[in-house]
């Protein structure tokens, strides 16, 4: 152990020699957090207090309870470019048919196809369907009829979520950021530890003292999983104190990244650590150069994104829950929505995590005590 440590040692001076590398590899831990705070903000503040929507009325005049209504829900008559986007063509006879009590005719006049315009459509439609209820219940009580009549079914919900679980529904996509951290944060260090060293000639060298390849193989393991947990910590920190600043409330419920949950979220991602670092070890030695080294990774990392997602957006089957990542992703999920921690699928999980990065370490290994592997051949 005296010498792994003192291999260790060495692997975080030379990492920290290059502080643009450290840096580019925790610029995703810094950043994210902070951008998904700005997303939410900025969503939250469009969805309490959406901006008036111009609308061009064609014989605005034939409907002036109908345009005041409308005025009522910030969809106002106006004129120009911005308004021809989006037509409402009130019908010459609007008049005479709402005086008679008959269907009076209305048309929106957009394109549909524009994606901008799809949620400008649907309010207008909201708007129009709502003044259509409320005038045909007018025109029941003017009757006599009770409105009622026409609803036999009343439906109501009983929403058992607390505010915990609510949030928890967004907390979840923050969440899959945080986990992902692990595999962004030690990337560079993996890379240049590993096909860096043999492009610079120092893995020969290095090989040539009496250590083992075991002993190589554990320092490096262990500083790139050293990175990947300070990506964690960083992130977790950063959430801690951003989150707070989003008006969750005007949705109906907070969000707190609390120091119990950043202690669970450490321990939960130790073992990830440890496997994000013995997979982009072991494929980064099996590349010959530095950018193929880069490439391999860009392209295995869709696997943890993969796992992470499905188990996100809940679009996996069961399974996943028993898997790495994907595993560790659900439980904590559950802990965030107030649950219980599902401790059989997370040590499950967990321990086939260890058990991953234990053979991809044992593979590399092997791979090491080849010539062609440390020459590059």
């Amino acid at each position: 152990m005296a010498k792994v440590i003192t291999l260790l040692r060495k692997e975080l001076i030379d990492a920290s020699r290059d502080k643009r590398s450290v840096l580019a590899g925790l610029y995703y831990a810094i950043g994210t957090p902070l951008l998904m705070c700005g997303l939410f903000i900025v969503l939250i503040n469009q969805l309490s207090s959406p901006d008036d929507l111009p609308v061009k009325m064609i014989h605005a005049d034939k409907a002036p309870d109908l345009v005041r209504y409308l005025g009522q829900q910030g969809i106002n008559n106006e004129t120009g470019k911005k308004a021809d986007k989006l037509v409402l063509e009130i019908s010459e006879d609007y008049p005479a048919n709402m005086a008679r009590g008959q269907s009076a005719e209305v048309t929106v006049i957009a394109d549909n196809s524009d994606e901008k315009m799809q949620e400008s459509i649907r309010r207008l439609q909201k708007a129009l369907q709502a003044y259509s209820a409320e005038m045909g219940s007018l025109r029941l009580i003017a009757r006599g009829i009770d409105p009622r009549v026409l609803q036999p079914l009343t439906v109501e919900l009983h929403d058992q979520a607390t505010p915990d679980s609510k949030g928890g529904m967004i907390l979840g996509i923050a969440l899959f950021t945080m986990l992902y951290s692990v595999f962004i944060s030690g990337m560079n260090l993996a890379i240049d530890t590993s096909a860096g060293e043999r492009e610079r000639n120092s893995l020969g060298l290095l090989l040539s003292h009496p250590i083992t390849t075991g002993q190589l193989v554990l320092s490096k393991l262990l500083a790139v999983t050293v990175f990947a947990m300070l990506g964690l910590v960083l992130i977790l920190l950063i959430s801690h104190f951003a989150y707070p600043m989003v008006p969750w409330p005007e949705l109906g419920f907070s969000i707190t990244i609390s120091p119990s949950f950043m202690a669970l979220m450490l321990v939960v991602g130790l073992p990830v650590a440890m496997l994000a670092a013995s997979l982009q070890l072991f494929v980064s030695f099996m590349a010959k150069t530095f950018k193929e080294a880069q490439s391999y990774l860009t392209m295995v990392m869709f696997i943890p994104l993969a796992l992470a997602m499905s188990a996100s957006y809940n679009i996996a089957p069961e399974v996943l829950k028993w898997l790495p990542v994907s595993g560790q992703q659900q439980a904590l999920m559950e802990v965030i929505k107030g649950k219980a921690i599902p401790w059989l699928e997370l040590g499950a999980a967990s321990a086939l995590t260890l058990l991953i990065a234990a053979i991809l370490a044992l593979a590399l290994t092997r791979m090491l005590r080849s010539e062609k592997v440390i020459f590059g051949l």
